[in-house]
């Protein structure tokens, strides 16, 4: 059995089967699960742009089983992990940036590029991308933090104080910002990720899960916090179309124009 090369933990990118960060895990495995009720057919062509580990794109190829998939990111590391530990007949890696996409124009029925747009230094070119690879009349699906929840007070175009982030963004920002990027695309959804009734209930005996996880180091987290961590699925966030300036992720569907 080939074993897949290790992916350290940066602090930022996603990985699986890591008990103090399944929280995060599940969060961003939660808006992959989505995509299928987002696009309004069974798609031939996916491309996962900032594919990260690859798992996300292992999940669409799953979930479309006529689907060919392809994940690309730019760090090297990521390629080569993902092409050992999720490629198979219908899903492969390739290693290259989401701004200038190894992809013909109009090659993908679905363009997905989930927790990306916040680390793009020029967004507007990332957005004319993946318009640009996507087919007249499919489909494009972001997301990314809700700047508003993530970093309480941060004003729109203020530097994030996450590192790894350029800017973020609140609801009406993304939508107006996207479609002005990218004037063939048009906004079909807008959507909000949230806590969904069990962890709703355990934050209000517990107080604001996404604030404990990040206030101390989780070899020192409460027996409650690291058992609901641990317990979190896919299945424990809900999206919805109301109450979007609160929610924890904004989920935003592009159709391209005929």
């Amino acid at each position: 059995m080939t074993s897949s090369p290790s992916l350290p933990l940066t602090g930022e990118r996603t990985v699986p089967g890591v008990a103090h960060e399944n929280y995060w895990f599940r969060r961003h495995e939660a808006v992959y699960a989505a995509v299928p009720g987002l696009v309004p057919g069974p798609p031939t062509v996916v491309v996962d742009a900032g594919s990260g580990e690859g798992y996300g794109a292992s999940l669409l190829a799953q979930a479309f089983s006529g689907a060919a998939v392809l994940g690309v990111d730019y760090d090297t590391a990521s390629c080569a992990h993902a092409v050992v530990a999720h490629a198979g007949p219908r899903t492969a890696y390739v290693r290259g940036l989401v701004t200038a996409l190894p992809v013909a124009t109009a090659a993908a029925d679905v363009v997905v590029s989930l927790q990306v747009v916040e680390h793009i230094w020029n967004p507007d070119g990332y957005l004319r991308e993946l318009a640009r690879v996507c087919r007249p009349g499919g489909v494009v699906v972001l997301s990314t933090p809700n700047r508003l929840t993530f970093s309480p007070g941060l004003g729109r175009r203020e530097r994030p104080a996450n590192v790894f982030h350029c800017r973020e963004y609140d609801a009406a920002e993304l939508v107006e910002s996207a479609t002005r990027w990218a004037p063939d695309l048009a906004v079909t959804h807008r959507l909000g990720l949230h806590h969904g009734p069990r962890l709703r209930a355990w934050e209000r005996r517990h107080g604001a899960l996404p604030a404990a996880l990040a206030a101390g180091d989780p070899r020192e987290w409460p027996a409650a916090l690291h058992e609901v961590v641990v317990s979190v699925t896919a299945g424990d966030f809900a999206r919805s179309a109301e109450g979007v300036d609160d929610c924890l992720d904004l989920v935003v569907v592009l159709r391209k124009r005929a």
